[in-house]
């Protein structure tokens, strides 16, 4: 039996932005369900923030939602299993209060929602899925992952675990990974970037959301009960284009601007000898239906002399804020700052776009 495996996908991102509402749309139409009817795959498992508001969800993103994923899927004759991520549920010491039991009512016929950790037999194979883990059910929670082995699924905040490239989650800040080193596989969501370390590993975000994704290759997987293998499908769909602009070593004036149709665009300065040239450049491209487009020629007065200067070490704004709290002089834990900053980036990100 093969599986396919969805986690993160975020109904409502960026305030429920038509821009990433097309975007899902397209992800779904053109790759996810055309995927699983080409190779008979008739169940999913979502390993959590299938919404991405916690208090509340935007209704031309849940109709959206409906005519892209749910109602195909239930066409098709699929059906899901799925756990709660921190994102689905409204408060942050229970899972009681959650939206996927809200919303989701009317497919309980092709949709299982798991709210206690449960294990599920899959064509003879045990698979453990462990929603969010709370203060209420921290403890059933633990009990859970200590008697049991095998392979577990769930929505983990781990320590040491990359939050998007580059930046880790800091130790003290999400649990620890004993207790599931003896898992044969431990797969999780929360973390929008793919990572592996033993037998745990970090699934990542299906698509683009954010400029921290840029240039960060996305998959859904495939998860083959009797192998045990998980096959990472690659989504060949972008929104974020960056383009590093270096006139010393590339003639810019046949450069295919078409990649940039349809997409966030950011042009990256490197060096400008030729000025007509750029300018030439940026006009073509404002010519182009982007998204936005921005430039970013200089960093130069926003760094200090510790700070990393190579632009293409500055790939974006969260690249920035870390680079500028590792230089700063400062007896804070600078990853929990980085942390902080993250969180705040995150929050004016999704009130910049409409």
């Amino acid at each position: 039996m093969k599986i396919a495996l969805l986690n993160d996908t975020h109904c409502g991102v960026r305030n429920s932005s038509q821009i990433f509402i097309d975007f899902q749309e397209r992800f779904y139409n053109e790759v996810f369900f055309p995927y699983c009817f080409t190779n008979d795959i008739n169940h999913i498992i979502h390993l959590g923030d299938y919404y991405d508001h916690r208090k509340f969800v935007n209704f031309k993103a849940l109709n959206a939602n409906r005519r892209h994923f749910l109602e195909p899927m239930k066409k098709a004759g699929m059906t899901m299993d799925i756990i709660p991520g921190n994102h689905d549920v409204f408060h942050k010491n229970t899972n009681d209060l959650c939206s996927l039991k809200e919303l989701l009512g009317y497919y309980t016929s092709c949709i299982n929602i798991i709210m206690k950790p449960s294990t599920l037999n899959y064509d003879g194979l045990d698979v453990h899925l462990l929603p969010w883990i709370n203060s209420e059910n921290h403890n059933t929670s633990m009990d859970f992952i200590r008697k049991n082995k095998g392979i577990i699924m769930a929505h983990l905040e781990l320590a040491g675990f990359e939050m998007m490239r580059g930046i880790k989650q800091p130790k003290g800040n999400g649990m620890g990974v004993e207790p599931f080193k003896h898992y044969d596989i431990c797969l999780s969501g929360h973390y929008h970037v793919s990572s592996q370390q033993d037998n745990i590993r970090y699934l990542g975000s299906q698509m683009e959301f954010t400029w921290a994704d840029a240039g960060d290759q996305k998959h859904f997987h495939i998860f083959d009960t009797d192998t045990q293998e998980i096959e990472a499908i690659p989504n060949p769909l972008t929104l974020f284009e960056k383009i590093y602009y270096d006139d010393t070593v590339q003639d810019y004036s046949n450069f295919d601007i078409n990649i940039c149709t349809g997409k966030f665009v950011k042009v990256i300065v490197g060096n400008k000898s030729n000025p007509f040239m750029f300018d030439k450049f940026i006009e073509r491209i404002s010519e182009l239906d982007t998204h936005d487009l921005k430039i970013a020629e200089n960093f130069s007065e926003f760094l200090g002399e510790n700070v990393l200067t190579n632009i293409e070490d500055i790939e974006n704004t969260t690249d920035l804020m870390a680079s500028y709290i590792d230089g700063v002089n400062t007896d804070l834990d600078k990853d929990k700052l980085k942390t902080l900053m993250n969180s705040l980036y995150n929050d004016a990100v999704d009130m910049e776009i409409q």
